[in-house]
């Protein structure tokens, strides 16, 4: 072993890219350079190869002796202590060999594989011989992130043409290497993007589904080579693979949004790997472009039959219980979490607000439901057991307020506020003013939505969100969108669970954090 390899003592990890290199900027090296940059590694970067190619294509390719490679790695790693190691375009089987026996002697403590095949146009970049080799190196990654195309060629398979498909694929990878495989699905068709984490011993069950947004720009050059470098980054800082994933997916779909802010080239253009720092949405309001990327979801929950019949007053009164029984045990766990925020709030103000949230939800907001259920359905306050999306919303927001962020845990709990109050009003102003009181079964519940107090909470709330996002980092601010817009989702599904798992009924369904919900 030519040198032992450790963690940088400064806390900045220091990110080993080895791919080739793209002169217009996009991809290879120069893209892991910029996202390793972003994501809040220390860049570095050994050539494979030398391409002459553009935005529109690759016209030429020189790769230099496979002597010359190991020249380059011998040198970074004589001197420099390697946090992990991102390795993209090997190019052909003598510079995929000499790689992996380069691994094999130094034994970086990270490696992830984005193994460079195939090319957008579908055509094969490496001959039998030089797959194999990749290969190889492969069974030393301790991740790999093939696309579509190169999830095929790595099993001896057709491409897969379906989510599910690909599920299977790459478990049959993940046990074929023994090693962690990341199924992307951005090539297949659908609105969604998913990815999927998946262990040599999970198999497509035990997989972690990560969803995402398909994001409408042609500019997509190098996001595979950008987003593996920026796992490799997260994980460097995180030691946590669902987390570094889950943060450089985030990053990634932001740099995806900023993409058309970028003027390069004439064809598929890059994306934009310092979307945070010049994006002009960084100098909006968080609630804004939160409350703007998360429309189609609020609309989705307006529309749900548990609104119409709460408004109606035609809703089933199973339903309404089994509502308030879930809402009652969410109450207990979300004051916990709103008690962690008062614990890492930066201001005695925003303490002392949080702390009273917490205990509007377990004395005031408490009250209506053992009040209503006991007159009403006969029912003990907090009664049963917690169901499948009370849970998943639950375990949510504990993950949101045990990593630690308090930028994170607000963008969080703010939905829980912010759309409780955009359904009252909604119903509100469907209702109107000449319902009589009794006359509707809902009255005393539907009157608590003019809260004024409620409104100045959640008013309040808001601020606080914005305040934290503009003292927040680039990954925070990540994480805050992120998280908004889970609680959001798992809000919709909470207005919908009476009419899914309620009053008996029930439907199979893995709403864990990270799922693709329904």
């Amino acid at each position: 072993m030519r040198t032992a390899v450790t963690t940088p003592t400064s806390g900045i990890p220091n990110i080993l890219s080895i791919a080739g290199s793209d002169p217009s900027g996009g991809a290879g090296i120069q893209a892991d350079i910029k996202s390793i940059s972003a994501n809040g590694g220390y860049a570095m970067a050994v050539v494979t190869a030398l391409t002459a190619q553009n935005t529109r294509g690759v016209t030429g390719v020189h790769t230099p002796p496979a002597e010359f490679l190991l020249q380059q790695l011998d040198a970074v790693a004589e001197d420099v202590s390697i946090s992990a190691v991102k390795i993209g375009m090997l190019g052909s089987a003598d510079m995929a060999r000499c790689v992996a026996r380069w691994l094999d002697d130094v034994r970086p403590p990270v490696v992830v594989l984005d193994p460079v095949m195939v090319a957008t146009s579908g055509a094969r970049l490496l001959d039998d011989d030089a797959v194999r080799a990749v290969i190889d190196v492969a069974r030393r990654a301790s991740l790999v992130t093939p696309n579509i195309a190169e999830l095929a060629v790595l099993i001896g398979a057709e491409p897969a043409t379906s989510w599910a498909e690909a599920l299977a694929q790459g478990s049959a990878l993940a046990a074929q290497l023994g090693t962690r495989v990341l199924v992307k699905g951005g090539h297949l068709p659908g609105e969604r993007c998913p990815d999927a984490l998946i262990s040599p011993q999970g198999g497509p069950e035990g997989a972690l589904i990560l969803d995402g947004r398909r994001v409408a720009t042609v500019n997509t050059h190098g996001t595979g080579c950008s987003l593996s470098s920026a796992i490799a980054s997260r994980y460097a800082a995180t030691a946590d693979w669902p987390t570094a994933v889950r943060e450089a997916k985030s990053w990634l779909e932001g740099a995806l949004e900023a993409a058309d802010l970028l003027d390069v080239g004439a064809g598929r253009g890059p994306v934009h790997h310092f979307h945070s720092a010049v994006d002009p949405r960084m100098h909006q309001r968080f609630t804004d472009f939160a409350w703007r990327d998360t429309t189609a979801v609020r609309n989705e929950i307006l529309a749900l039959p548990f609104v119409a019949g709460l408004t109606e007053g035609t809703l089933p009164a199973d339903d309404f219980a089994y509502y308030l029984q879930q809402d009652a045990l969410y109450l207990r766990e979300y004051s916990g979490v709103l008690a962690r925020a008062a614990a890492l709030a930066p201001s005695e103000d925003e303490q002392l607000f949080w702390l009273s949230a917490a205990t509007s939800c377990l004395q005031t907001e408490a009250e209506l439901h053992r009040t209503w259920l006991a007159r009403e359905a006969g029912k003990r306050f907090g009664e049963g057991e917690a169901g499948p999306v009370t849970r998943a919303y639950c375990d949510h927001l504990a993950a949101a307020a045990g990593r630690g962020s308090y930028a994170e845990l607000v963008a969080a709990a703010l939905p829980c506020f912010w759309l409780y109050a955009t359904v009252g009003d909604y119903v509100q102003e469907q209702v109107g003013d000449g319902v009589p009181s009794g006359s509707h079964p809902y009255a005393d519940w539907i009157a608590t939505y003019a809260d004024p107090g409620f409104a100045a909470a959640t008013a309040r709330a808001q601020q606080i969100a914005d305040d934290a996002h503009r003292r927040a980092s680039s990954a925070e601010r990540n994480a805050m969108l992120t998280a908004f817009r889970w609680s959001t989702t798992y809000e919709r599904d909470f207005f919908d669970a009476p009419r899914v798992h309620g009053a008996g009924r029930h439907r199979p369904a893995d709403l864990q954090e990270d799922a693709v919900l329904a």
